[in-house]
């Protein structure tokens, strides 16, 4: 009661509130891929090279949403690359960009003359401090992703479940994994202000594994997926605003909690378990 009665008063939490729910849209839906897929490994690579793009536009005076943007979609087509035609390399490359990536933003933001960066604002996120400028710029990304979801939806699906057949429909399945990727990059973006760089991969899968669990296709787990990000958001954003916790963690902490209790749910070990039946000779 107390987050919403500040949510009438403040625009800061207003502006927190929208960008959450705007990256819980994209998140459901490309986390969905990320998941049928497998392919999380990958999208953690291109979610934490984005810190060097990031550090290098605080350096240089720019955007860092501009920086993460840029950086987010080099990386994805990078590891896209390496993926389709050098698969014994694939998972050293990614662990480099995942290493690198982080290593050379550290170490630009913290050598930007003039200017104090809180780095744990980048890692952890910092969704309290969202302006209507970066509200503008999350919606036309989740504009971007929405769009381009609905236009190839067929294809991303028989990309994401079978490849082979898909290729030998005439689908231009290379192609469409290099798109799937640079959409995730944007859905990394995205999320790196409610969660940050470090949470990021724990956002992107932990609800679509969530609605795994219920839905039959993959328009359904897409949905459901939406609506448990749309959930575990606002009620994490409450919590933190409430007991004056990190946001980000906490929004986190919240989709774990989700996610654990319906496997409790599914999983009946309370029960006991019926003997084995003895064969006699």
């Amino acid at each position: 009661m107390e987050f919403l009665h500040a949510l009438t008063q403040h625009a800061f939490l207003q502006y927190a509130l929208l960008a959450g729910v705007l990256a819980s849209i994209a998140c459901g839906m490309i986390g969905t891929y990320v998941v049928v897929r497998r392919i999380s490994f990958i999208s953690g690579g291109i979610a934490h090279s984005v810190l060097g793009g990031m550090g290098l536009a605080y350096f240089l005076g720019g955007s860092p949403l501009l920086g993460a943007l840029c950086a987010a979609v080099v990386a994805a087509l990078i590891i896209g690359l390496v993926s389709l035609y050098a698969r014994q390399h694939e998972d050293t490359i990614i662990s480099a960009l995942w290493a690198v990536g982080m290593a050379v933003g550290i170490l630009f933001i913290a050598h930007t003359p003039g200017y104090n960066v809180d780095l744990m604002s980048f890692l952890f996120g910092n969704i309290l401090m969202v302006s209507p400028r970066d509200l503008w710029h999350i919606a036309l990304l989740n504009g971007v992703v929405l769009g381009c979801v609905l236009l190839f939806y067929r294809q991303f699906e028989a990309v994401c479940y079978d490849q082979e057949f898909a290729r030998l429909r005439g689908i231009q399945t290379n192609l469409i994994y290099m798109l799937l990727l640079v959409l995730i990059a944007l859905t990394v973006v995205l999320l790196i202000q409610v969660v940050g760089v470090i949470l990021v991969i724990a956002l992107l899968t932990i609800p679509a594994t969530t609605a795994a669990a219920f839905a039959r296709s993959l328009g359904r787990m897409m949905i459901l997926a939406v609506g448990i990000n749309l959930g575990v958001t606002v009620t994490g954003l409450g919590i933190a605003y409430t007991v004056d916790w990190p946001a980000g963690a906490t929004i986190i902490l919240v989709a774990a909690l989700v996610f654990l209790s319906v496997e409790m749910l599914r999983a009946p070990w309370w029960k006991k378990k019926k003997p084995a039946v003895s064969v006699k000779k």
